[in-house]
C-alpha cells in the first residue's frame, strides 16, 4: 500500500476505533442478584443513557432480572446513599445473562466492601432440574449429588446434571466434605428434591466466625425461590 493510502487508511481506522471499542464495551446483562451471609446496603448502577438503575440484592432468593450495562465486561455498582463505588463485576465474556453473587470484603486490595463472583446463566452452567457448585474454600471439596461423585479445586465452579437415581419424591441424597489440612471434613448431608424447571445453587466456604464449613443452598424454580442451608 503506498504512503498517501497508507494515512488516509490509519486516519479513517482511528476515526472508527472509539465507535469499534464503544460497540464492544457497552453490553447491557441481564442480572440476578444474590448475597451470601450478608447484604449490601441499597445499591445503584447506571444505564448507558446515564440513568439510575435500583440493584436490591437479597440474601433469601435470586433478585428478578435487572438489565445492567457492561462496560469492558465490567458493571460498576454504586452506594444509593452516597453514589461512592461499592463494586464491579466483571462478566464472563459472551454472557447475555449473569447471576452475580456478592460477598462482603472489607479487607479487599482494591478498597471496595464487596467482592462480586459472576456467574454466567446459561444452560452448560445449569443443566435443567440440576445443581451447580461453587467452592469459595482454599482447598479442595467433594460431593455427592445422587450418584454423581466429584471433586472441585478452589475458586472453581461446576454445573451438574439431574440425578437419575432419585426415590419416588425425586430426592436424591446430597453430602459434602471439605480438605482441611490432610483430612477430610464433613460440612453437609442431607436429600434434595430435583425437579425439571428447577435449579440448585450451592456455595462451599468456611464461615469467617466459627470457622466451621458451611454449604449454602439456594433452590431457584419457576415457580418461585426459597433458601436451604444443611
Amino acid at each position: 500500500m503506498q504512503l498517501p493510502a497508507m494515512r488516509s487508511f490509519c486516519f479513517h481506522l482511528f476515526l472508527l476505533l472509539p465507535i469499534l471499542g464503544h460497540a464492544q464495551q457497552a453490553i447491557t446483562i441481564n442480572c440476578r442478584f444474590l448475597a451470601l451471609q450478608s447484604a449490601p446496603p441499597p445499591l445503584i448502577t447506571l444505564s448507558e443513557a446515564g440513568a439510575v438503575i435500583s440493584c436490591n440484592v437479597p440474601t433469601s432468593s435470586l433478585s428478578p432480572p435487572t438489565p445492567c450495562l457492561a462496560k469492558g465486561n465490567i458493571v460498576t455498582f454504586l452506594s444509593a446513599a452516597d453514589k461512592k463505588p461499592a463494586a464491579t463485576a466483571t462478566i464472563p465474556a459472551n454472557a447475555k445473562a449473569a447471576i452475580l453473587v456478592f460477598v462482603a470484603s472489607p479487607n479487599s486490595a482494591n478498597g471496595l466492601p464487596w467482592r462480586v463472583f459472576a456467574i454466567e446463566d446459561s444452560p452448560k452452567n445449569f443443566p435443567d432440574g440440576g445443581a451447580f457448585v461453587t467452592n469459595f474454600h482454599s482447598q479442595n471439596i467433594r460431593f455427592v449429588i445422587g450418584e454423581n461423585k466429584l471433586m472441585l479445586q478452589p475458586a472453581k465452579s461446576l454445573g451438574c446434571v439431574r440425578p437419575e437415581k432419585r426415590d419416588d419424591f425425586n430426592m436424591a441424597p446430597v453430602a459434602f466434605e471439605f480438605q482441611q489440612g490432610g483430612a477430610w471434613r464433613p460440612a453437609s448431608e442431607t436429600l434434595l428434591q430435583f425437579l425439571p424447571g428447577n435449579r440448585y445453587l450451592m456455595f462451599a466456604y468456611v464461615d469467617a466466625a466459627s470457622g466451621r464449613p458451611r454449604v449454602s443452598t439456594f433452590q431457584d424454580a419457576k415457580r418461585g425461590s426459597t433458601e436451604a442451608t444443611p
